[in-house]
Order: C-alpha cells, then structure tokens, then sequence
C-alpha cells in the first residue's frame, strides 16, 4: 500500500515539473497543439503570440458573362417518341444559340434523361405507365451581356412548347485581378487595426508573424425564367435582363510581433 501511495506521488510531481515547466503560449510536452483555423475561420493558431487583428477587403464588379441553363422536355406514348420531339426541339434550340452568336465551345450539355410517366390507378390499385418524358439540358455561355435577353427570346422562339429554361446566373470570367485589389485592402485595414492596438497599447508594432487569408465570392440570386418541367411563363419582348453587380471578398488573419 505504502509503495502504490509513493509511486502515485512520484507521478504528480513529475507532471506538475512539466506543466510548471511551460512557457506561456506553449503546449504541455507530447500535447497536440489545435491545428491551424480552416478557411473563413477567425481562429488563430495556438503558439500564435502578439496582436491578432483581422481585415476585410471588397470590390464590387460588374459581371461579363452569363451563364444560362436550358433545354427541352418532350413527352409521348413511347420513348422512340419523346426522343424524336425532344432531338427535333433541341436542334432548333442549338442553331439558334449558334446563330445567335453563342461559340461552339461554350454549349455544354449536363443532363439528358428518358424517364416512364406513371399515374396511380385507385381502382386498380396499381400504377399504370402513361408514357415516356425525355429532358435534354445544355449550359450556354453568353459572353456579350447586351445579347442575353436576345438570345433568351430566339431559344424560345426555336423550342416552342418544348422549351425549358432552368435559371441564369453571372459570373465574372477573370476575377483575380479583383482579388488582389481586395487582398490590397484587407491588408491595408488589418495594419491600420493593430498600429492603433499598438498605440493605445504603448508598445511597439513589430512585423507580421502570421498571414492567412479567406475568400468569398458573393454571387446574386440565379434568375428562374421558366418553372422547371412546368409550363412556359409568357415573356415580353425583348426579354429584360439585368446582371447587376458581384461582390468579390477577401479576408486576412494576421498576427503582429510586439517589439
């Protein structure tokens, strides 16, 4: 018993050396300082030691390119059917995104689907197979931003009663030159916060120890032109489009050494 209480005495001591042992800021020995804070995270790491500010840049851009979700939806008693309606829609919808000056390179197709129609028959108690519907949607990127509403209105006019239009969203095609100019200002604004900490402070602003940066890219909310697998909703002519403007954030972690 006597043996068990000394060896458990011996133990504390031994951890209470160690922890007494540590300087301020540092882990105790074999610990696992936290990993550094993630992206967007206004956490700074653990040995981090001086003045922790943070510092916000933004640049509000003008987008320059249009991306618009579109397509056509064919349904029929067969699929042979609904394949043959929607191909005939949809090469209608192509020659006039061509024609309308959209690049080849710029029309992608992400989806394309044949699926059965099926309704429940309470008398049967059973569902019953009513046909077929085929969906084929391509992504059209429109780089004159003058030309959206244009193009809107000849794909339209192209797919008829088949047409579908999902949603139109904008983008900038470059926006690292955006980013260095907020990079700019948030660095800028993070200075100015810890040479005033420093200041009221009365000690001296050494240089930055540690840097790290989060960004965002605040994009407006799509537009939805048709109710997807709905009806068409009718459109004026010409169609109006405005892609107003794009916030372009960026934020930066830093810590400054006190000299």
């Amino acid at each position: 018993m006597r043996k068990w209480l000394a060896a458990g005495l011996v133990t504390i001591l031994v951890l209470s050396s160690a922890l007494l042992g540590c300087k301020a800021g540092e882990a105790p020995p074999g610990a696992s300082p936290p990993e550094a804070a993630g992206v967007g995270s206004m956490v700074f790491p653990y040995q981090a030691t001086g003045i922790q500010v943070t510092g916000q840049g933004e640049v509000k851009v003008k987008p320059d390119v249009a991306l618009i979700n579109l397509g056509v939806e064919a349904r029929a008693k067969t699929a042979a059917e609904a394949r043959s309606q929607a191909a005939q829609a949809m090469s209608q919808v192509l020659e006039a995104l061509r024609s309308s000056g959209v690049a080849e390179k710029d029309i992608r197709t992400y989806q394309f689907t044949i699926q059965p129609v099926r309704e429940y028959d309470r008398e049967a108690k059973q569902e019953i197979l009513l046909g077929f519907r085929v969906t084929n949607l391509v992504t059209a990127k429109v780089r004159e931003m003058d030309e959206v509403g244009g193009i809107l209105d000849a794909v339209v006019e192209a797919g008829g009663d088949f047409i579908r239009v999902q949603e139109i969203s904008f983008q900038v095609e470059n926006p690292k030159p955006f980013y260095a100019q907020a990079r700019k200002e948030a660095m800028a604004e993070a200075m100015a916060k810890a040479q005033e900490l420093a200041q009221l402070a009365g000690v001296k602003l050494g240089k930055p120890t540690y840097i790290s940066e989060s960004t965002g890219y605040y994009y407006p909310r799509p537009i939805t032109y048709f109710e997807a697998g709905g009806a068409p909703v009718p459109a004026p002519t010409p169609t109006p489009i405005s892609p107003g403007e794009q916030t372009i954030s960026l934020t930066v972690q830093v810590t400054f050494a006190i000299e």
